[in-house]
């Protein structure tokens, strides 16, 4: 969901968002995150998002999927986890369905993911796939996801 009005390329973006799966898809991972620099037919976009069912996981290697980076369309979770393994992804404690505190740092090609008021950055990302470019904000979630959004605030 494109937030309306809103025009990015550096600057923060900061959130409470929670997360859940719908009772239907008891194997989903409860995406939920915040793309910047969205294409206004939002064919294109960076995005941050948590998969707040991995916080937790009994797995590690799936809990080490809890905070991950895609860069649509070009550059889908599966083809970054592929190409680059563990690059654009990392471990948060999350629980499903508890608010979260996010928030994204951008300036030129490197955003950083910060989420639970940390000081250090849980996800670093030092070469945006689109370069710096410019867009919207938009509330990110998957399907088969529920999510809760609330507090969005979008600085220079």
């Amino acid at each position: 969901m494109i937030v309306t009005g809103s025009e990015f390329e550096d600057g923060v973006i900061e959130v409470d968002l929670a997360g859940d799966h719908v009772p239907s898809a008891p194997g989903s991972r409860g995406f939920v995150g915040i793309a910047f620099r969205v294409a206004p037919d939002g064919s294109r976009f960076e995005c941050f998002y948590l998969r707040t069912y991995n916080g937790r996981s009994e797995d590690q290697l799936q809990r080490n999927h809890s905070a991950q980076y895609i860069s649509i369309p070009e550059f889908p979770w599966n083809r970054l986890r592929e190409e680059f393994p563990a690059k654009y992804e990392s471990y948060v404690d999350l629980v499903p369905n508890e608010w979260i505190k996010v928030k994204i740092e951008v300036r030129g090609e490197q955003a950083r993911l910060y989420v639970h008021d940390a000081q250090q950055p849980t996800l670093i990302v030092n070469n945006l796939l689109h370069g710096t470019t410019s867009g919207a904000v938009a509330l990110f979630i998957s399907s088969n996801s529920l999510a809760h959004f609330s507090n969005l605030r979008v600085s220079p």
